[in-house]
C-alpha cells in the first residue's frame, strides 16, 4: 500500500496522464454514446425526481473503478453508485488507504435532459486530504486538473480565480431547495439581499470550475457527499480560492461540517458569504 507523500507525488508526476486517459476512455465508451440517446429503461430515480441515475453512471463508474485501482495498487475506490448500493463503502474516505473518490456523471439531471452541463469527477485523497483532482466535461471536451501545491489547470492553462470586481453583485450558485432543510433554507435567505445574485446550481463540479476560472464568485451547498465536492474544492484552492463552513472552518470531505458551506474565489468573499448566511442556524449533517 502506498503510504507516504513522496510516493504519492511520484505517482502524480509519472502516472497522472493515465488518470486523464481513464476519464476520457470511460466517457467515450459509456457516457457520450448515451448522451441524448437514453432510453426510458436506462434512467432510474434514487431518492427523488431530482436524484437520477442512468446506465451511463453505473457503467462509467464500473470502468473507472477497475482502471483506477489498477493504476495505484493498494488504493480503494469510493464511487457514488457503489455507496448507493452499500453505504458502508463510504467509510474508506475516513480510513488510512489512498482513496479514489468518483462521481461518474456529475449533473445527471442535465445529462438526462440533453444538456451538456455535466462532468466526470475523480479525486485522490487520504485521511481526508485531497492530493489531486480531475474534472472532465466530455460534451465540452474540457479537462481541469489540480495537484496540491502545484496549481490548477484547464486544458493545460493555469487557472487563477482572482477576486470579484469591487462594487459588482456577487454571483452565487446555491443548492436546489429539495436538498435543504428548513434551517438551511433560513440561512440561504441571507443571500436575498442587495449586491447578491443567487441562482440554482447545476453540476457541482462545473460550478467549482467556474469559480476557479473567475466566472462565478461563490457557491453555497448544503450537502456533504464527497464525490460532489472533493475534486472541485482542490481545484478552487489551487486556483487561489477558499471554502468555509458556517463555523468558520474549511469544509472537511470526511464529514461533520456545519451546513450550508461556501466556496469562493478568494478568502474575503468566502467570509462575506458566511456572514450573509450567519442569520441562520448552522446545522450538523
Amino acid at each position: 500500500m502506498i503510504v507516504d507523500i513522496e510516493t504519492i507525488d511520484e505517482f502524480l508526476a509519472h502516472r497522472s496522464s493515465g488518470v486523464e486517459q481513464a476519464l476520457r476512455d470511460a466517457a467515450a465508451a459509456e457516457i457520450m454514446p448515451r448522451f441524448r440517446r437514453l432510453a426510458a429503461h436506462e434512467v432510474d430515480e434514487k431518492s427523488g425526481p431530482h436524484d437520477l441515475v442512468t446506465d451511463a453512471d453505473r457503467k462509467a463508474e464500473a470502468r473507472l473503478t477497475e482502471v483506477l485501482a489498477g493504476l495505484l495498487p493498494g488504493s480503494v475506490v469510493v464511487g457514488e453508485e457503489a455507496v448507493h448500493a452499500d453505504p458502508a463503502v463510504y467509510e474508506a474516505i475516513r480510513g488510512e488507504e489512498l482513496v479514489w473518490i468518483v462521481d461518474p456523471v456529475d449533473g445527471t439531471r442535465q445529462f438526462v435532459h440533453g444538456d451538456p452541463g455535466f462532468c466526470t469527477l475523480v479525486a485522490l485523497a487520504r485521511r481526508g486530504v485531497v492530493y489531486a483532482s480531475w474534472t472532465y466535461a466530455p460534451a465540452r471536451d474540457q479537462m481541469a486538473t489540480a495537484v496540491r501545491g502545484r496549481g490548477a489547470f484547464l486544458d493545460g492553462e493555469r487557472l487563477i480565480s482572482g477576486s470579484p470586481d469591487q462594487g459588482s453583485d456577487l454571483r452565487i450558485a446555491t443548492s436546489h431547495p429539495d436538498y435543504t432543510t428548513d434551517e438551511q433554507k433560513r440561512a440561504l435567505l441571507g443571500l436575498r439581499t442587495e449586491g447578491v445574485r443567487p441562482r440554482p446550481c447545476g453540476s457541482a463540479g462545473l460550478e467549482y470550475l467556474a469559480i476557479a476560472r473567475g466566472l462565478l464568485d461563490a457557491t453555497v451547498f448544503s450537502w456533504e457527499a464527497a464525490w460532489d465536492h472533493a475534486a472541485g474544492l482542490l481545484l478552487v484552492e489551487e486556483a487561489g480560492g477558499a471554502h468555509l463552513t458556517l463555523t468558520g472552518e474549511p469544509f472537511r470531505i470526511t464529514g461533520g461540517n456545519a451546513l450550508p458551506f461556501t466556496t469562493a474565489r478568494d478568502a474575503a468573499t468566502a467570509r462575506r458569504v458566511t456572514d450573509l448566511l450567519s442569520g441562520g442556524t448552522p446545522t450538523a449533517p
